[in-house]
């Protein structure tokens, strides 16, 4: 796609006399899927600057990370199943003909064709005055890429956007959520909890203190989503198992609350396969509280609607998500939810040149009889976006009619833990290990390339061998640590 998106970008601008054409596909968020695969292709292992002087085409990548985390593998990330580096793609690698700018879009303004990008570079301190980056600098012909000050702020013009920025955890005022909870939408946010959930067990084992043991084995989730449910199945999973290596810990000390607003979980795979998640887990003495909601955690004490108090030092939140702020920060169109509003054709509604997939997307579903519904914003939905998109971009530089993206809602399917999970796929409904199996094929099937998918399968493989790892890195949150208590820096106290 790469290759011919700048083909047909160098094409159908040609009769301008244009000197530079530009692409830019702008994430402003965590991306998702739609965000990498609207320009992945196979392409040469490097793009080199002779090359975008000849086409006078450039595709631009902005995302605040180097890399597109498949978010589906992020509970067996987080439970050891898969190594974090085999759940996220390098984007220099799969999108090797285009240039990768690692910064957050802090405004566009797509009526003067530009974005505003905030790099990497802003984190450090910057001792460079202001320049102005001229083509020759990128490697591209006639494109200005202006600096701040401080060096780390560009403005790219652009020809045509393509917005695919994702979503991010939707919070609430719960009082002492911002200080105490986790999300886990992010790589770092999976590790950090299993790192934090295993390092709870060492606290349990070290103390005498009935209070902090009962606070450092009680794991409050709150949310029951595919998020909530799958992250709260695995990491119960390897706690129980990481238990029989303490001699003073049992499972059945631990407690592990399932926190969801709604009379059900997991409302996509139905009703009837919801009521079997919520009697699995309750099965594994997992406490499911249904229509509760969390009123407060201050004081690492999670207070919920019923009336309940729980002490933890755990407490998640899953509670749904809301698409990207960059999207306010643009003159685009959006809807009463803030996603925006798109053609079946992924076009933005009255707007040239700007296009939209995925979770920041408000596309019509064609294949609803109810007018006025849109597509769920999920990676199902956010790949057959991405790959419509990129074609339809190529039709519309060609002059050709373009193509409205319809596609049935195929089904779902969930993890409840190793060997255990629910399903319902064009109908049929499955339950335990073959839906647990078709979890991992289906997921297996759509990670981006083929060497993520052969290192996730050797993974699932060789674990059938060897027993699951119950090690806790938690000093990775903190490397320099040891380093400053040998220079002279003294111990640092931080809270666990």
């Amino acid at each position: 796609m790469q290759k011919k998106l700048k083909a047909e970008l160098k094409r159908g601008r040609a009769h301008q006399n244009a000197d530079d054409t530009r692409a830019d596909a702008d994430t402003g968020a965590p991306a998702d899927a739609a965000s990498a695969k609207a320009a992945e292709a196979p392409a040469p292992e490097s793009r080199s600057a002779p090359d975008v002087a000849d086409t006078g085409v450039e595709i631009v990548v902005v995302s605040p990370e180097p890399y597109m985390t498949y978010q589906p593998f992020l509970p067996e990330a987080g439970a050891g199943s898969i190594s974090p580096r085999h759940v996220v793609v390098p984007l220099r690698r799969v999108l090797s003909e285009c240039r990768i700018v690692v910064g957050e879009a802090r405004s566009i303004d797509h009526a003067a064709r530009r974005a505003h990008i905030r790099t990497i570079a802003a984190d450090q301190t910057s001792t460079g005055s202001s320049d102005s980056r001229t083509a020759s600098d990128s490697g591209s012909t006639n494109t200005t890429d202006t600096t701040g000050a401080d060096g780390a702020n560009l403005a790219l013009d652009y020809d045509e956007l393509v917005l695919a920025p994702g979503s991010v955890s939707r919070t609430l005022p719960v009082p002492g959520l911002a200080d105490h909870g986790i999300g886990f939408k992010t790589v770092e946010e999976a590790i950090g909890l299993r790192n934090h959930v295993l390092e709870q067990l060492d606290i349990a084992s070290s103390t005498r203190n009935p209070e902090i043991r009962d606070a450092a084995l009680t794991f409050v989730f709150v949310g029951g989503g595919y998020a909530g449910v799958e992250a709260l199945g695995e990491l119960e999973d390897m706690a129980r198992h990481a238990c029989g290596y303490y001699h003073n810990l049992r499972p059945e000390e631990q407690k592990w609350i399932l926190v969801e607003a709604t009379d059900r979980i997991l409302p996509e795979v139905g009703e009837e396969m919801g009521k079997y998640a919520v009697r699995e887990l309750r099965g594994r003495r997992i406490d499911v509280r249904l229509e509760t909601r969390l009123d407060s955690c201050e004081d690492r004490v999670a207070v919920l609607s019923d009336g309940s108090r729980h002490p933890c030092r755990t407490l998640v939140w899953t509670a749904g998500v809301k698409p990207s702020p960059v999207l306010a920060a643009t003159d685009l169109p959006r809807n009463e939810r803030g996603r925006l509003r798109c053609r079946a054709t992924l076009q933005i509604e009255g707007t040239p040149n700007a296009w939209a997939a995925g979770d920041a997307a408000a596309v019509p579903d064609l294949t609803n009889d109810e007018p006025g519904q849109e597509c769920a914003p999920n990676a199902q939905h956010a790949v057959r976006q991405a790959r419509l998109l990129g074609d339809n971009l190529v039709a519309s530089l060609r002059g050709k009619p373009l193509v409205d993206y319809e596609h049935a809602y195929a089904g779902s399917v969930a993890s409840l833990g190793l060997h255990k999970g629910v399903a319902r796929v064009y109908g049929r409904k499955l339950k335990g290990y073959p839906a647990w199996l078709m979890h991992r094929v289906y997921h297996l099937s759509r990670v981006p390339t083929v060497n993520r998918k052969m290192r996730v399968l050797s993974e699932w493989v060789l674990s059938g061998f060897f027993k699951r790892e119950i090690v806790s890195l938690g000093s990775l949150e903190h490397p320099r640590a040891e380093f400053e208590i040998a220079a002279g820096g003294g111990p640092r106290t931080e809270e666990r």
